[in-house]
This record gives C-alpha cells, sequence and structure tokens, in this order.
C-alpha cells in the first residue's frame, strides 16, 4: 500500500476521517445505553415514591402532572391513589442553597400537606456532615423529625433561625437547604390544591398580601 505524503491536506483528510468515525461510534454508544439509562431514572424514581408514599395502586409516574414554584421553576407532583382515592402526592422537589449546590428529594405528602416521608434523590454534601440528611430528618430525636408534620402549621425550618427543627450537626447551610426543598414542595402543591398558611402571622398568603397593600 502506498504511503500517503505527508502533507497539511492528507493530514486534514486523516482527522477529518476519524473524527467522522469517533463520532459515527459515540452516536451508537449513545444509542445503546439511552434506553437503559432512561429507565433505571424511572426506575430509581418509582422506588422513592414507594418510599414516601406506599400503600397505592395507581401508577403515580404514568400521572405525573406539573406544579410551578413560587420562582416559577417547574416541580413533578406524583399523584397517590388507592382503589381511586386520593392518599396524597409524591413532588420531586429541590434547592440550590446546598453547601456544595443542588438538593434533590422526593417528598411525600397527605391531602392535607403533612408531610409523609422523604428520599433524597441526589445531593454532594460533605461526607459524614451533610450527607446525614438521607436519615437525619427522619429522626425522632430532639427535634430532628419532619415526618408527620406540616410546613402550614408548624415552623419546619431550623432552630437557629426561630424554627422547629435541630440543624444537622456542622452543617446548618446544608439543612436549611434541606429545608428549603421541603418548604418549596409543600407551597407549590397547596397553592394547586388549597391555601398555603403563613406559620409566623397564622394568616393565609392572599390575607397577608391583601394587608400589606391596604398598608
Amino acid at each position: 500500500m502506498k504511503k500517503l505524503e505527508s502533507s497539511f491536506k492528507n493530514m486534514v483528510i486523516v482527522l477529518g476521517c476519524i473524527t467522522i468515525v469517533a463520532a459515527g461510534a459515540l452516536g451508537w454508544i449513545n444509542g445503546l445505553t439511552a434506553e437503559p439509562i432512561r429507565l433505571a431514572a424511572i426506575a430509581k424514581q418509582e422506588q422513592a415514591i414507594r418510599l414516601v408514599s406506599p400503600g397505592y395502586d395507581n401508577q403515580p409516574v404514568q400521572e405525573k402532572y406539573e406544579l410551578t414554584d413560587y420562582e416559577g421553576n417547574i416541580l413533578t407532583c406524583f399523584p397517590i391513589k388507592k382503589q381511586g382515592k386520593i392518599l396524597g402526592v409524591a413532588i420531586e422537589t429541590f434547592s440550590m442553597k446546598g453547601f456544595n449546590g443542588e438538593v434533590r428529594l422526593m417528598l411525600g405528602l397527605r391531602p392535607d400537606g403533612v408531610i409523609n416521608n422523604y428520599e433524597v434523590l441526589k445531593q454532594t454534601e460533605t461526607p459524614g456532615l451533610g450527607t446525614q440528611m438521607t436519615s437525619w430528618f427522619k429522626t425522632e430525636k430532639n427535634k430532628q423529625s419532619i415526618l408527620n408534620k406540616n410546613p402550614g402549621k408548624d415552623k419546619i425550618w431550623v432552630a437557629k433561625d426561630g424554627g422547629d427543627i435541630d440543624a444537622i450537626t456542622a452543617a446548618t447551610i446544608t439543612s436549611r437547604a434541606f429545608l428549603d426543598a421541603v418548604d418549596r414542595a409543600y407551597r407549590a402543591y397547596m397553592e394547586h390544591c388549597g391555601t398555603v398558611v403563613d406559620v409566623v402571622t397564622t394568616a393565609t398568603i392572599e390575607e397577608k398580601e391583601a394587608q400589606n397593600e391596604k398598608e
């Protein structure tokens, strides 16, 4: 086989061929892995829903709908039903206020907004500190747990800020982010399905806004 002459033109042709082959190979691999990745994401989502809202007999993922939070972000809401009766919802929520960025949760709420359970979907917090959020706020010790509490009636923010919840030891920023994600989901759900209550003034948000307009 005749050896190609070493020239700029030939180098461009060879590099172009290599690029085309590499791009084709990457596209082929992406095509093979895209569906398994999608199915794995759905399976993880379904598992989280089961953990935060057990006992349903519908298909929450197929019946999901979108909610808009107070900042205009879209949250995904999964209705939880049994024999056609609404038991509550599971909401995928988030906060960008974590020590290392995004904290993402699946939060289970009953129809009246009471917290059923939660599951951490994504976090990159400090190992041994912020990572304790996976169980800290479920632990019935001191004032750690948020389970069976209603953000519209209970002060679901850290004690350091005047709330009723003990922050994770040495991880107050993470704790604030976690509870911000909880509050975001609660407000979005109740604004869609009911009335949000401002626990500081015990007035509804609508009443408070009307009062501010008068002032």
